[in-house]
C-alpha cells in the first residue's frame, strides 16, 4: 500500500471491492484534505457508488484501508462512522414519511450530533437548520407535501443535522432544473464555508466543475485522472472514458 497523504481528512488507500468474479474497485487510492471541495466523477459503472458505499460503511471492502482523521475505519460499521462525522446524502431521498419535516431532523440531531457534543434543544436546532436551507415554512408538513427540490433540500438538511465533518453528496442535483441546480450549489457552498469537507458525486458537469477544487475520475473501477477542473476537461483519458475512441 501507498503511504497516506499527511494531514488528509480522508485517505482511501488501495481499496478493492469484488462482487463475485467482478472487480468493482481495483486498488483505488484517493485522499481528501480538510475543508476541500472534492469532485468524484466517471461514466456509469465506473465504481463511484461502490467507493462511497465503502467509505460510508454500507459495503465492506475486500482489500485496502480507509483512514478518517488518521483513524483506521475500514472495518467500522456505518453507524459508528456517522458518529465520527462521515455523513452521506442520497440521490433518492428517503425521509421518514410518517414524521413532519421538523421531526425528520430530530433523528440525526439526537443520534449523531448530540452523541458527539452536548447540544441545546433539538427542536430549536432543527428549526434553525430549516431556516438556513429555506424550509422553515414547511416545518410542520409531512415529506409527501414537498416538491422535488424541497425534498433534496430536506435530504441536505438531514445530513447537516448530523453535523458532518465530511459530507458525501451523491447526485443531489439529478433531475433538477438549471435554477434548482444553482440553488443546491449555493447550499453546498455555504456548508463548505462553515468548515464541512464535501465530496460531490455528480453527472451534471457544469455543477461539479464549478464546485470542485480538485476532481478524481474513475473508469471501470480504476482511477484514471486527478486534477483541477481545467486539467480534467483537457485530459485525453477522461475524454476517452466518456466518449470512447
Amino acid at each position: 500500500m501507498s503511504v497516506p497523504v499527511a494531514g488528509a481528512l480522508l485517505a482511501v488507500d488501495g481499496l478493492t471491492k469484488r462482487f463475485g468474479g467482478f472487480t468493482a474497485l481495483d486498488q483505488v487510492t484517493v485522499h481528501v484534505k480538510p475543508g476541500e471541495r472534492f469532485g468524484l466523477i466517471g461514466p456509469n459503472g465506473s465504481g463511484k457508488t461502490t467507493l462511497i458505499n465503502c467509505v460510508s460503511g454500507a459495503l465492506r471492502a475486500d482489500g485496502g484501508r480507509i483512514l478518517f482523521e488518521g483513524r483506521d475505519v475500514t472495518g467500522m460499521p456505518a453507524h459508528r462512522r456517522t458518529r465520527l462525522g462521515i455523513v452521506r446524502s442520497f440521490q433518492i431521498p428517503k425521509p421518514f414519511t410518517s414524521m413532519t419535516v421538523l421531526e425528520n431532523l430530530g433523528i440525526p440531531l439526537e443520534y449523531a450530533a448530540h452523541a458527539r457534543t452536548r447540544g441545546g434543544d433539538a427542536a430549536d436546532e432543527a428549526l434553525e437548520l430549516l431556516r438556513a436551507i429555506g424550509l422553515e415554512s414547511k416545518a410542520r408538513l409531512k415529506p409527501a407535501g414537498l416538491t422535488q427540490i424541497e425534498m433534496r433540500k430536506l435530504e441536505l438538511a438531514r445530513a447537516m443535522a448530523a453535523r458532518p465533518k465530511l459530507l458525501i453528496s451523491d447526485e443531489a442535483m439529478a433531475g433538477l432544473s438549471s435554477a434548482e441546480v444553482d440553488d443546491i450549489l449555493a447550499i453546498l457552498f455555504r456548508m463548505n464555508e462553515q468548515g464541512i469537507t464535501i465530496i460531490m458525486i455528480e453527472h451534471i458537469m457544469r455543477a461539479v466543475m464549478r464546485f470542485s477544487e480538485r476532481i478524481v475520475v474513475l473508469d471501470a473501477g480504476t482511477r484514471i485522472a486527478e486534477g483541477t477542473p481545467d486539467e480534467i476537461v483537457r485530459n485525453p483519458a477522461v475524454e476517452k472514458a466518456y466518449l470512447g475512441e
